[in-house]
């Protein structure tokens, strides 16, 4: 079962929709699909009622944009709960205590941002939206002088935000603070079978420009990285699927791992793989297909995977938009500079920054000798590629 929603759906999942002849949900976003694809569209009636008598079933969402509908016309499956369980931080954070009894966290409505005692509050810490996607308002606070300047940008941010997503995927009205969380991070895409089982499908670490970045800017993952944290993650994994009840459940969490091993999520994202369908990166590094692999409940043969990938990274990097630079004077983005800069550019994704805050997303593969376009790219404004108003 598959519901495509706005404000993408990469042509892999097109393609995969209808090879696999997917029973979909009839919605905007579907019907114009299918009028190029020709996919198994059911109407809204039909969906819900294959979807009682299946009793088990498989459901996968490729946006945020559709856990409204979710929760409004699917209540006896269990997924609203779900969904809101881990789409709230702040709930996450207690279901987390038995794991984590000693962790710091806080909720805060913004009205009252400007009321917090900054001095109070052990330092770095975290501050984001309680329900949020992508990097949206999210801040590292190391001083006390980090505050103002910090509460300024969120203002300003919010302002600039509000409305571009729905309150499932980004609500702005609250926001939780939280202690810094420390190691390197690391996004996976993953979901859990009818037994219960995680099965970990790509594994992408998260690389920043400095100790204060948390922009998306780069991913990328590797044979390294795959044989070195998979296990890790999927004892995680196990830990979370037992306090939440998780069977026939696709998810994209999100992860620190420190120097000692210790695991620590940062949040977790039901019911999809990794947003604006990056988890295409899984067939771009390893021939992974997330979404046939999920319906399929296929597991991947990760040494027979690995046993060709030495030196070689593939690399998610997003065109994200800096704050600085308004979506509106921009007249044109370079994207034939762009894709010179790299050795091996696999696919170009473009999107609309005015629209979305970001000019869209490249797929590439880096030989671990040229890692300097990666480095290059990671610390660039993106005012190479534009050409202003």
């Amino acid at each position: 079962m598959l519901i495509l929603d706005h404000p993408y759906v990469s042509e892999f999942l097109k393609d995969t929709a209808v090879e696999m002849q997917i029973p979909v949900l009839k919605n905007e976003m579907a019907a114009e699909i299918s009028e190029e694809k020709g996919m198994k569209l059911l109407e809204k009636a039909e969906f819900i009622e294959l979807m009682k008598e299946k009793g088990e079933y498989s459901l996968y969402s490729n946006s945020e944009n559709s856990l409204g509908w979710i929760s409004e016309n699917l209540g006896f499956t269990g997924l609203p709960e779900k969904i809101e369980l881990f789409k709230n931080k702040i709930k996450f954070r207690k279901l987390l205590e038995r794991i984590y009894p000693d962790f710091y966290f806080q909720g805060i409505e913004f009205e009252k941002l400007d009321e917090i005692r900054v001095e109070e509050i052990k330092k770095p810490f975290i501050i984001k939206p309680a329900v949020g996607f992508f990097s949206l308002g999210v801040y590292k606070v190391s001083t006390d002088e980090d505050w103002a300047p910090v509460i300024k940008r969120i203002k300003a941010e919010v302002e600039e935000i509000k409305g571009r997503y729905p309150v499932q995927v980004l609500d702005v009205g609250n926001f939780i603070i939280e202690e810094n969380i420390e190691g390197e991070e690391f996004a996976v895409d993953a979901y859990f079978n009818s037994a219960g089982k995680p099965v970990v499908l790509d594994i992408l670490k998260h690389i920043f420009s400095s100790e204060n970045d948390v922009s998306d800017r780069v991913y990328f993952t590797s044979k390294a990285v795959m044989e070195t944290y998979r296990e890790t993650v999927e004892d995680l994994l196990k830990e979370i699927g037992k306090l939440a009840g998780l069977k026939n459940f696709p998810l994209h969490i999100e992860i620190r791992i420190g120097e000692d091993r210790r695991i620590q999520p940062i949040e977790l994202n039901p019911m999809r793989f990794a947003g604006w369908c990056t988890t295409d990166i899984a067939y771009f590094a390893y021939g992974i297909n997330t979404f046939r692999y999920f319906h399929e409940k296929r597991e991947p043969d990760w040494d027979k995977i690995l046993a060709d990938r030495e030196e070689k990274n593939f690399c998610l990097v997003v065109l994200n938009k800096p704050a600085e630079i308004d979506s509106k004077a921009v007249q044109t983005f370079d994207y034939e500079k762009l894709l010179s800069d790299f050795e091996k550019p696999l696919e170009l994704r473009k999107s609309d920054p005015e629209k979305y805050g970001f000019f869209g997303y490249i797929f590439t593969e880096t030989r671990n000798s040229n890692w300097e376009e990666i480095g290059r790219i990671l610390k660039s404004d993106l005012k190479e590629y534009i050409t202003f108003r």
